[in-house]
């Protein structure tokens, strides 16, 4: 699952691939906003850690899993 994660006063975005579901993603971006959790933590595929603080949160993107593509042709 690609989560993309937008930070107040930062230029760039965070962007991560979660083995997380979107039900679950959804949930621990709710509760860091609902105050219930200081830090969004989210867990990636090589199971490093990001945490960003609840009330720094601009947005968060959640997408669908990504996949590979091989070849120069455009789809």
């Amino acid at each position: 699952m690609e989560v993309k994660i937008g930070v107040q006063h930062a230029p760039r975005e965070i962007v991560l691939e979660s083995g997380q579901s979107a039900e679950d993603v959804e949930a621990a971006v709710a509760a860091a906003l609902a105050g219930k959790a200081q830090l969004l933590s989210l867990t990636d595929d090589k199971g490093r850690k990001v945490l960003v603080p609840a009330d720094r949160i601009a947005y968060v993107e959640i997408g669908e899993p990504a996949t590979r593509r091989v070849g120069f042709g455009a789809l």
